[in-house]
């Protein structure tokens, strides 16, 4: 009940209520009232109309809930202390259901003006307990007044029990917007609700809760099998079963096609174990009727304890998740819960730094091409120099691109990086009518129709600059969606452009896909190639893979050319080019541009 609330009363959530004849009766409160409550207190008071409501008082400081007498018959509660607080009432309250009633007394209703702001909510009730499986349905409605700073402080309403009857009529608005409509359980939106008000609640309570997410794992072969109708069929009866597994107080929810999320609420590690193995057994012994036979489902689940091990909703998915793939990856049925990693948690953290530099030195201008040279294997001399990405840190250190593309592909920025690469290697080509460059792209970029636009841009009308600039893509990049790739390649060519297959060798359908790839060069991966003075076997290799290249007509290259020993075995297989610290280390272009065919860069 804490915040400003700035928007209208009109905006708010459920039937608007007026105010004026619902709460202008005076009210006979009982005994049960303090009297310092009532005292000097102008706001209009309420009372009960009938015997499925009950009124209350209630006051921020201190947080205090006062009720007429009849409460405890109306909500069928034992005592009326576990109502006699905001804390003690939210934890009543199904978590998917707490961040609603906290919005009515925050940002969904408008602003106390002076006559207080009124307030209708419908909500699912435990009044036995969280833990109790007995839950009703009630409506509250009431105004609430706020200090000089607009929050919340008191407020005076009455709360009603839904008949039943009721409920299925008049809350088809709250199932349509909270609900899956497949299952009958939470939404993903609303179960991160939920998900979010338990790990406030054991923030603030000092209690464990848990977070469990189920995956179905066998549903795409059933799907591929039966048809996603029967699927769906599976679907909406394994959270059907599950959901009449849990303990009272917890709720289930579906957070994507094959997986349901359960937020338990007050959970030990232990509990969460018995729970998840529970919904484990309870699923794998249902069988699932259909037309053509019997189908068992089979659920794998990941957990993660709140808030020792997530302190936020994202971490709580993410932790989740991560343990649920573990335990798909042990078996079918199998449960998994997060255990804190030191290295991964320092891996993680590192990937976010070394992202953050990367979108600095994008915005600053800190990346910069070094050239390296490619020589021709029987004259020495440079054919066309390989573009590296560099990147320039704050106090001046200059990292290499291994030590960041990985991360930036990973992280979905290496197509950033790939355009700044692009638009230098272009200036370059432009500064130098004599230099010929090859340029990386990653994998992300292979699929990047706008890194073609802005290629074409930059080259679509100057055949001549075109002609000048290789394109290198991994072997691996090419073979994981080869169609797409062969659309590059193809897409390269007809502007003009040479494709090179970066690292060929390290795929294990090398052979197989190059003649699908219609490329002019082949960078043969230096693992084959930095022990060809010791291995016999590299030596056969390296002939068997030049020979291939020849025979698709495409020229060839070894990387990693280290001695004089290992260039003049290469060129002794008839490769055409060498690459290597042996014949030019990586330099600035400006000592590269203008200089012709020289061939003392850094040898």
């Amino acid at each position: 009940m804490n915040g400003q609330v700035k928007s209208t009363a009109e905006q708010g959530r459920g039937t608007e209520v007026d105010g004026s004849e619902a709460l202008a009766e005076p009210i006979s409160m009982d005994a049960s009232v303090p009297s310092q409550l009532l005292e000097n207190v102008q706001e209009p008071c309420v009372r009960a109309r009938d015997e499925h409501e009950a009124a209350y008082v209630w006051q921020h400081d201190p947080d205090h809930f006062s009720w007429e007498a009849n409460a405890t018959e109306v909500f069928g509660v034992r005592s009326m202390n576990s109502m006699a607080s905001r804390y003690n009432f939210e934890l009543l309250i199904a978590p998917e259901h707490v961040v609603r009633r906290q919005q009515v007394f925050s940002t969904g209703y408008g602003e106390d003006l002076g006559n207080g702001v009124p307030y209708n909510i419908r909500y699912r009730l435990a009044p036995a307990g969280p833990r109790s499986r007995k839950c009703i349905w009630v409506e509250e409605q009431g105004r609430w007044w706020a200090d000089a700073s607009g929050t919340p402080v008191r407020a005076r309403g009455r709360m009603r029990v839904i008949p039943t009857t009721d409920r299925a009529s008049n809350d088809q608005g709250i199932v349509a917007s909270d609900y899956d409509e497949l299952t009958g359980q939470l939404n993903r939106i609303r179960l991160t609700s939920a998900l979010g008000a338990v790990i406030r609640r054991a923030e603030y309570s000092g209690k464990s809760s848990a977070f469990l997410v189920a995956a179905v794992s066998n549903l795409s072969i059933i799907n591929d099998t039966f048809g996603f109708d029967v699927g769906d069929e599976v679907i909406a009866s394994v959270a059907k079963a599950m959901s009449e597994k849990l303990r009272g107080g917890d709720s289930i929810g579906r957070y994507s096609s094959n997986k349901f999320g359960i937020v338990m609420n007050d959970c030990s590690p232990s509990a969460m174990r018995i729970a998840a193995e529970r919904l484990i057994r309870t699923v794998s012994e249902t069988t699932f009727e259909n037309i053509s036979c019997p189908i068992s489902a089979t659920l794998a689940v990941g957990g993660v304890m709140i808030p020792d091990h997530a302190g936020s909703v994202n971490d709580a998915l993410s932790r989740a998740l991560e343990a649920l793939n573990a335990a798909r990856s042990r078996r079918l049925s199998s449960f998994v819960a997060h255990k804190p990693n030191t290295e991964k948690e320092t891996l993680r953290k590192r990937n976010i730094f070394v992202a953050e530099e990367i979108r600095h030195a994008l915005d600053e201008d800190r990346m910069h091409l070094m050239l390296q040279p490619v020589v021709a294997s029987d004259t020495r001399k440079p054919a066309f120099y390989e573009c590296l990405m560099r990147m320039t840190k704050p106090d001046g250190t200059v990292v290499s691109a291994g030590e960041f593309m990985e991360i930036a592909e990973q992280l979905g920025v290496s197509k950033q990086i790939d355009r700044r690469s692009l638009t230098l290697a272009a200036d370059i080509l432009k500064s130098d009518p004599d230099i010929h460059l090859s340029l990386n792209v990653s994998g992300n970029t292979c699929a990047d129709h706008d890194w073609l636009l802005d290629l074409y841009a930059l080259v679509g009308n100057k055949r001549e600059l075109a002609s000048r600039l290789i394109v290198e893509i991994t072997e691996t990049a090419a073979i994981h969606d080869l169609d797409q790739s062969i659309v590059f390649v193809d897409t390269l060519k007809e502007m003009g452009c040479r494709v090179a297959i970066d690292d060929f060798g390290a795929g294990y359908t090398s052979f197989k896909n190059l003649k699908h790839l219609p490329v002019d060069i082949v960078k043969i991966d230096g693992a084959f190639v930095r022990n060809l003075a010791t291995d016999a076997s590299d030596r056969l290799f390296l002939r068997t893979m030049v020979e291939l290249a020849r025979n698709f007509e495409m020229d060839s290259v070894a990387e990693c050319v280290i001695d004089e020993d290992t260039a003049r075995i290469a060129a002794e297989t008839g490769i055409e080019y060498l690459q290597g610290f042996h014949r030019g280390r990586p330099v600035d272009p400006e000592h590269v541009c203008g200089r012709g065919d020289e061939d003392d860069l850094g040898a």
